[in-house]
């Protein structure tokens, strides 16, 4: 850049010549971001932005700030500095003046590299719109006109041109994959130079192969097991060893619950990944409140280094510093995530949201339970599953019992789904009679009262609260189980049903659904207040599940309240109307195409597609709403907020310590174990 020695990064106590040059980490950056998004054909955007995003740093007021930071001689800068310099809008000014149009693209990143990518009008972002930071930059530039002149000289070009791919209605995504790119190399080789022991611990993971062995050897181990459910369950396993081949793309797996759709579906991203050179193995799953089950899964039988957890309900003890690392930007074979990270991170705006979205690119993604996939967002979640699987190498399966009704097109894995449900049927469900007749509490506590161990779900914490007071009166094998408990709480009541379902002892546990998806039980009888079709299914799937019984006995009861407003309503709503027409086929396989069809035109998604069409500009003008969409984008209802229990004495000390000395991100994290989500007036 310039022969003048200038300086991006410091070290404490050290001379300057132990200093990191601005030449040296603009050229890392830059290389490193080049290699990251090679793969979607975006390297030399990336490379551009690398080499600019610290272009301020070669002010005399930064200069004189790293040596005034270090508590050194700073006579020769005949400048003043007052708290931090802003080094990242030179370059975004830069990048607007020299690359013309491509260049206010590539202001987006500059310009967002540490307080993230903006809108372009004030609007929520402030003084922080691009439109502002790029009046500062003009500024800076004048600052180190001369010390630019040499980069100019570099730069040869003044345009760059955006991949086929990319149209107005897809720059948004693309820019924030570039983003991840720059970001992340940012952040690595910062890293490399300021804590060098904490950059040696990344990596270190098994590869794919070896995972691929070890997944193999336990399947091998369970081939052998008697009975007709896991005879269908091999099936189901060779049906997707067999669909391993077929070329990337989007694929379903339609499967009954108890049908081995994890360990199946795992097998057929190894196998998938290995065959076409994909990168990782990425599994989503809905909600943290059943994520532990299927990470236990995994890493009891892929090895527990290798699965790399990233959510708020992680257990400390599951987590290793290299796996922390790790869930900073995915950079790991095997990543176990949830719904709200996975999709919140897609249309994200900050970069330590947005830094692991280059490593999505060439994976293969596994969407466990897909149709509990926010229906107001339905649309916002199918476009980014369909650009990763047109645009990035992605190869992405949507794997539940009940298959939503996406605007997608897929193929599916198991050649007769009919005939599997059929061959799985393990369970007789028992639909009201009478649909305007609700039970009282008390009629259901009877009735739960004759059974030696049943579950009965239920639609609202409410509910469940009352329906356990009514029982508990009467019965001490009661159990609550409710999202509202905290995570350590909520993992060992599980722990405990799932224990004297094994020793057969009396047992009664009435939940919210919160049970329904990826808790792995079961009960010879289910009660179910009305709900939708896909719950009362996924209820279905806690009866009889291994298939020891002839068959187990689901009842669906009309729960003394309707369903509260909004979303359940909408699906109790639908399955009345379906019910009512005497051509509807309560067994058909058929029927859950039907009920998502008329579940989702039941749901306005107006805001969404009014917002969605702020991230699709004017092609002329490129000013987009980064922030504004990332502000608004959010799975879960912010009507819930965290908050904090007492449960025992680890979070009792916890809490203790976030009294005393205030918060952390260490502290926040380990109580995130201990936060349950409560609706805030």
């Amino acid at each position: 850049m310039t022969h003048t020695p200038l300086f991006a990064h410091s070290l404490e106590g050290a001379p300057t010549d132990r200093w990191q040059t601005l030449e040296e980490h603009s050229r890392n950056v830059a290389e490193l971001a080049e290699k990251f998004a090679a793969g979607f054909d975006s390297g030399e955007w990336a490379r551009a932005a690398g080499w600019l995003h610290d272009l301020g740093k070669m002010s005399p007021r930064f200069q004189k700030y790293l040596a005034e930071q270090n508590e050194l001689d700073t006579a020769d800068y005949d400048v003043s500095v007052s708290g931090r310099v802003n080094h990242s809008s030179a370059g975004a000014a830069f990048a607007e003046e020299h690359f013309k149009t491509s260049g206010k693209l590539l202001a987006y990143l500059i310009a967002g590299h540490h307080a993230g990518l903006t809108d372009y009008y004030e609007n929520t972002a402030g003084n922080g719109s691009l439109r502002a930071r790029l009046e500062e930059g003009r500024e800076n530039l004048r600052e180190i006109s001369a010390a630019v002149a040499e980069l100019r000289k570099l730069m040869v070009g003044g345009e760059l041109k955006p991949p086929k791919f990319v149209k107005k209605e897809n720059c948004h995504l693309w820019l924030r994959m570039v983003f991840s790119c720059l970001t992340d190399a940012d952040f690595l080789d910062t890293e490399r130079f300021m804590n060098s022991s904490q950059a040696e611990q990344r990596g270190g993971f098994e590869s794919l192969t070896v995972i691929k062995q070890r997944l193999d050897a336990a399947l091998e181990k369970m081939s052998g097991a008697a009975g007709v459910v896991n005879g269908e369950r091999r099936k189901v396993l060779a049906a997707c060893r067999v669909a391993a081949l077929r070329k990337p793309g989007l694929f379903t797996l339609t499967v009954p619950t108890g049908g081995g759709k994890t360990l199946s579906a795992t097998a057929f991203a190894l196998d998938h990944a290995l065959r076409h050179g994909q990168r990782r193995v990425i599994y989503v799953i809905p909600y943290t409140s059943i994520i532990e089950q299927t990470a236990k899964v995994l890493s009891d039988i892929c090895g527990p280094d290798n699965v790399v957890e990233h959510h708020s309900n992680i257990a400390e003890e599951r987590q290793t510093l290299r796996s922390q690392l790790a869930s900073e930007n995915w950079d790991a074979p095997l990543i176990v995530t949830t719904n709200v990270q996975f999709f919140e991170s897609l249309y994200a705006s900050k970069p330590g949201r947005c830094r692991k979205l280059h490593n999505l690119a060439d994976s293969v993604i596994i969407l466990d339970e897909a149709q509990l996939l926010p229906p107001q967002w339905l649309k916002f979640c199918a476009r980014a599953i369909d650009e990763l699987v047109r645009n990035y190498g992605a190869t992405v399966m949507l794997s539940t019992a009940t298959q939503p009704a996406l605007p997608l097109t897929a193929r599916e894995i198991i050649a007769d789904p009919p005939a599997l449900f059929t061959a799985l049927k393990r369970t007789t469900i028992h639909w009201p009679p009478v649909l305007t007749e609700r039970k009282s509490w008390d009629d259901v506590a009877t009735q739960l009262a004759q059974q030696r161990q049943a579950l009965c779900i239920v639609n609202t914490r409410r509910d469940a609260l009352e329906l356990h007071e009514k029982i508990r009166a009467a019965s001490p094998a009661a159990v609550h189980l409710s999202a509202s408990m905290c995570g350590v709480h909520r993992s060992r009541i599980i722990g405990e049903i799932k224990e004297k379902l094994r020793t057969g002892e009396p047992l009664t546990v009435v939940s919210t659904q919160l049970v329904e998806c990826g808790v792995d039980v079961d009960f010879p009888v289910v009660y179910r207040a009305f709900a939708g079709l896909d719950s009362i299914e996924q209820a279905a799937g806690r009866c009889n599940r291994e298939g020891k019984l002839p068959d187990g006995s689901v009842y669906v009861f009309m729960p003394p309240r309707p369903a509260p407003r909004g979303l359940l309503r909408k699906s109790e709503d639908t399955l009345i109307e379906l019910l009512a027409d005497k051509n509807f086929d309560r067994e058909s396989p058929a029927r859950f195409a039907k009920y998502f069809r008329l579940f989702y035109g039941r749901v306005d998604d107006a805001d969404s597609e009014a917002l969605f069409k702020e991230l699709i500009p004017d092609p002329l003008t490129m000013n987009f709403a980064f922030r504004h969409v990332a502000e608004k984008f959010k799975l879960i209802d912010d009507a819930y907020q965290p908050v904090l229990v007492r449960y025992d004495a680890d979070s009792e000390d916890l809490i203790r310590r976030l009294e005393r000395a205030g918060p952390n991100r260490e502290l926040m994290r380990k109580l995130q174990r201990h936060a349950s989500r409560r609706r805030v007036s």
